[in-house]
């Protein structure tokens, strides 16, 4: 069971843009689509979606936040030639920001913006892959430098969690820092990650388009999890906090996404209005306004 997913901001095209995906990655599919209403926001399309079993949720939340290449997706490939095909069908609309070829560390490689923002690392790997799709973290600005720091982070946080290979940068790889990490793997959950530092100068760091969900199960976990990651006061909202390194997690129970997908349009109202009024999710208070008469 994936216990950390990705949480994509849209503006208003989520369930455009998760059409879209599945329909270019194999093994992918649309799992539920729910109409949130009444929100800051007005109403607000929300989307789970898997692609190639990789669990995804998608939100057309308005015009607040835009994606950048501080949080990618790298999505890894047996074939060389999966690699191309991909990167012609995400790569329409979109732009390169390291154009598809062979580079040291992989024979076929690009890093692509989609026509939605969305940054993707396309990469064939020769080795067996184990997890093909890999969440990946740039740490830029006053925050380069920091990753090595962050993923033992939260390593020490998450559960089943360990730090994997380390590539660092070496000296005449000016202007990133000797020592620093150029490619990192780590496990949180038993999920893989990956991270780097981005020692150039960068005009985008991490920000809420792209955050990490943890479906916790009870509220001792959703208090555990906040304790530990909630590191600015200032932007804890409805489930939503920043750590010390600028990334945004959603702490998040489980069951709200079975309340919001209730037919009983009242009771989704009622959880609707609750949720926006919490920082931190309270599950006894969710479902007093789920069972209310």
């Amino acid at each position: 069971m994936q216990k950390i997913i990705p949480h994509l901001w849209f503006d208003k095209e989520a369930v455009e843009a998760a059409k879209f995906y599945t329909s270019i990655f194999q093994n992918s599919k649309i799992n539920s689509i729910t109409k949130i209403r009444d929100t800051p926001s007005g109403d607000c399309d929300f989307v789970v979606f898997d692609l190639s079993g990789f669990k995804f949720m998608a939100l057309s939340g308005g015009p607040l936040f835009k994606f950048n290449p501080s949080i990618s997706i790298l999505v890894f490939y047996d074939t060389k030639e999966e690699v191309d095909q991909m990167h012609s069908k995400l790569s329409k609309g979109g732009k390169d920001l390291m154009p598809l070829d062979s580079y040291p560390f992989s024979d076929r490689y690009a890093w692509v913006q989609d026509k939605y923002g969305l940054s993707w690392q396309l990469m064939f790997s020769s080795e067996p892959i184990k997890q093909k799709i890999t969440p990946f973290l740039m740490f830029t600005q006053e925050r380069s430098g920091k990753s090595e720091e962050a993923i033992n982070f939260y390593a020490s946080v998450f559960h089943n969690s360990k730090i994997g290979d380390i590539m660092r940068f070496e000296a005449g790889e000016e202007p990133n820092q000797p020592g620093t990490i150029k490619f990192a793997q780590f496990t949180l959950e038993d999920q893989n990650f990956a991270a780097m530092d981005g020692g150039r100068v960068h005009d985008f760091t991490f920000n809420e388009a792209v955050s990490l969900l943890v479906d916790c199960d009870t509220q001792e976990e959703i208090d555990y999890y906040w304790s530990k990651l909630s590191a600015d006061p200032e932007s804890e909202q409805c489930g939503w906090l920043k750590d010390k390194y600028g990334v945004s997690w959603q702490i998040n129970p489980k069951l709200v996404g079975e309340m919001l997908q209730d037919k009983d349009l009242e009771k989704v109202k009622r959880v609707t209005q609750a949720l926006l009024k919490m920082k931190k999710f309270d599950i006894a208070e969710l479902k007093k306004a789920y069972e209310e008469k």
